[in-house]
Order: C-alpha cells, then structure tokens, then sequence
C-alpha cells in the first residue's frame, strides 16, 4: 500500500525511498582560498566533509546519510572520522552494556 491519507512524508520532497537531492551555498570571501591556499573547488568539498563529520558526531545523522553528504562511499567516510577525532563507535555505557547483553 502506497501513498493514501494515512501517509504523509515527514521531509518535504521525499516520496517513498526516493530523496530529492537539494543544494546548499556558502558564503565565503575570496581572501580565505589565499589564506587556505586553496581552491574554490577544494575548500567546498573539505566544508561538505566536515559539515558530514560534524552531523555524524552529533548523532544527527547515519554515517551512509554523512558519507553521502560528503560524496564518499560509508566504508571511506568512516576512515575519515579519525583525521577529525571522531569515533567510528559512541556509546555510553548503558548503550555498551545493552549491546554486550544482546550479543
């Protein structure tokens, strides 16, 4: 059963698994490419990356929605976490508990 009025979609554009990719722009001057000594193109992507890393540390978001985020594959992003201090694992000691329980 699909679509009726029993369902509505909690994320605008989003229809049964399939997600409408969306855009955001940064605001940024000039100056800091030069003080970065980097590329437009360059600094763009690390933003995406950390803004990735970021969601993913906040548990905002899975780590396949961040490496999507990121444009990398969830294998490769996971890698990543550690240039940023990030563990792959989070859990608090009742979740690490609950866990070694249903093992």
């Amino acid at each position: 059963m699909t679509g009726g009025s029993w369902w509505k979609p909690v994320v605008p554009g989003y229809t049964l698994g399939i997600m409408k990719e969306l855009q955001a722009t940064i605001r940024y001057p000039e100056a800091l490419l030069v003080g970065l000594k980097t590329t437009a193109e360059r600094f763009e992507k690390e933003a995406a990356l950390m803004l990735a890393v970021k969601l993913y540390e906040l548990r905002r978001i899975s780590s396949g929605m961040a490496a999507r985020i990121a444009g990398l594959d969830r294998v490769t992003f996971l890698f990543t976490l550690q240039r940023y201090d990030v563990p792959v694992v989070d859990l608090t000691e009742e979740e690490f508990t609950e866990e070694v329980r249903n093992a």
